[in-house]
């Protein structure tokens, strides 16, 4: 059960574009009666907000004290839009995360409802042990279907409506498709049978893993893609591009700029794996997953079959063993994936944020853009700490989720409820930081004259090949010697090739020593990065199970 959300304070006036004055009227009815939910989705938003704002008397001796005034001496009348909205989700990054809404908001949930509802009643008419529903007729069935299917934000405000009075969110959907199906001579006559032998998480484990099922296969899971294939490109593009590798800081020995990125798309694809490869778990076993009413109203049909074909019927793996709950050990594991991409995409943020403080990278400026509001020159790296911050504030969300949700008190508490209201904004700011990479990415130039010169003041990294052909052909404490002609003292080509030229070596090792520079040190890494896109394409492609 979930109790209805109140809305105090503020009398919110609803302007969807979409909806039409009369169920305008009736959203704002529903807010006014602290039963409607922000969450609910809409296609359009207003952009306006029209806010007036009643104050006390406020006297000009008075205005000293406007910091001791206390939110309940002000009346607000404001209209509710993106100026408004409390989470920036739903307000300044609407335009880019709505793709979720049709899936993850408060109608998604409603929508997903109903469907279970219905399909759970189609089945009951399939089961030749329970007389009491016949097979319904092609007509009936098509009526049925169009109910869910055509489910729209009118049946969405209707049920909120009854939830007015049920102050129970999934009794509301019964009776909204009881209501619905009164009029239809064959279906009004076995109208008990919604929700029959169902507890409310009955329909809400399902709703909710059809949510996730449809939010990942069709926003993130493709959103994740164009960034790994963004990534690839970079790293194909810039395969031959030598680049100083830094560890710890400090110079060391020498890679491609391709490379580099191969390894975020590597990893980042094997990520996109794992999630994809998640199997979403649903049940259908009543109360406390014993199918108790069901085997006392109808004990000679095998419930637990029917379960498992019915849950299976909607792509959703069955769990056979449950308490009233599904216990989401599925969702942490989900959320977990999605988490370490996450994790990954921070690293790349960071990495390309220090390359474009480096020089290495320049961003393609837009005319009308400001980067400080003080120093005209700036040119920030603002879409990589966009995807990095948002990163963080996803994974805050998922590490709650994942980490609350598999706890539940003996056969259920209602902590789950309200969290699993929340696995929108953790994906939201997954697809907001996902766009914003991307974003940035489309801005990136290579500067190489600054890989190049980054290159010429770091002969010391030709260290490691000597030393190492010096051990191959015996020459004594090689390590040595080339740490006490390198370590902390100012090294040229000159240095370099005068120390190789005093070696004890075979002429043609001496002549392959000579030639090499920091710009061919680069080892494998031109092949490796090359490839990458062969490597990437044999972990990625599938769509959640």
């Amino acid at each position: 059960m979930e109790l209805g959300a109140g809305v105090g304070g503020l009398n919110l006036k609803i302007t969807t574009p979409f909806l039409t004055p009369s169920n305008q009227i009736k959203a704002r009815n529903l807010y006014s009666s602290r039963a409607y939910s922000y969450a609910s989705f809409r296609a359009h938003r207003s952009p306006i907000c029209k806010a007036s704002i009643k104050e006390n008397s406020i006297s000009a001796e008075s205005v000293s004290k406007v910091s001791r005034t206390s939110a309940a001496d002000y009346s607000m009348d404001v209209e509710l839009s993106s100026l408004t909205a409390l989470c920036p989700l739903d307000g300044r990054y609407w335009g880019k995360v709505k793709d979720l809404a049709p899936f993850m908001s408060e109608f998604g949930l409603i929508k997903f409802r109903v469907l279970v509802e219905i399909k759970w009643l189609l089945k009951l008419s399939q089961i030749p042990e329970i007389p009491e529903v016949p097979r319904f007729s092609a007509e009936a069935e098509t009526y049925l279907q169009n109910v869910s299917d055509q489910f729209n934000m009118d049946d969405a405000l209707e049920v909120k409506k009854i939830e007015r009075v049920t102050n129970h969110d999934v009794k509301a959907v019964e009776y909204f498709l009881k209501q619905r199906c009164q009029s239809h001579p064959e279906i009004s006559k076995v109208l008990e049978f919604f929700h029959f032998a169902c507890t409310s998480e009955d329909i809400n484990n399902l709703a909710h893993a059809l949510m996730l099922k449809e939010a990942l296969n069709k926003v993130i899971l493709p959103a994740m893609d164009k960034l790994i294939s963004a990534i690839c490109n970079m790293a194909t593009a810039n395969a031959s591009i030598p680049m100083l590798s830094r560890t710890h800081g400090q110079p060391a020995s020498p890679t491609t700029l391709g490379k580099e990125m191969a390894i975020f798309a590597y990893r980042l694809s094997r990520e996109r794996k794992e999630l994809s490869q998640t199997e979403i778990l649903g049940k259908f076993a009543g109360a406390v997953g014993n199918y108790n009413a069901h085997l006392v109203a109808y004990p000679d049909v095998n419930w637990p079959q029917i379960a498992e074909e019915f849950v299976t019927s909607l792509g959703i793996s069955f769990n056979p063993y449950v308490t009233q709950i599904e216990p989401h050990d599925y969702m942490a594991r989900l959320f977990n994936s999605i988490i370490q991409f996450n994790n990954i995409l921070v690293d790349f943020d960071r990495d390309v944020w220090g390359y474009i403080s480096l020089g290495h990278f320049k961003q393609i400026t837009k005319a009308g853009e400001i980067g400080s509001s003080t120093m005209p020159h700036k040119v920030n790296p603002i879409d990589f700490e966009n995807s990095e911050g948002n990163c963080g504030i996803a994974n805050g969300g998922l590490s709650h989720l994942s980490t609350k949700l598999p706890i539940s008190r003996w056969q259920r508490d209602l902590t789950d409820s309200t969290v699993l209201r929340n696995m929108g904004v953790g994906l939201g700011h997954s697809l907001l930081a996902y766009k914003s990479a991307l974003q940035g990415i489309s801005k990136l130039q290579v500067n190489e004259a600054s890989l190049i010169g980054d290159l010429d003041q770091s002969w010391e990294v030709l260290a490691e090949p000597i030393q190492t052909v010096m051990r191959r052909y015996g020459v004594p404490e090689p390590y040595e010697k080339l740490k006490e002609l390198t370590r902390g003292r100012a090294v040229t080509r000159e240095s370099i090739r005068e120390f190789i030229e005093g070696l004890d070596i075979p002429v043609d090792a001496k002549s392959h020593l000579l030639n090499l520079t920091p710009h061919s040190y680069v080892g494998a890494a031109v092949e490796l990065a090359k490839n990458v896109d062969t490597i990437t394409s044999l972990v990625n492609g599938a769509n959640v199970l």
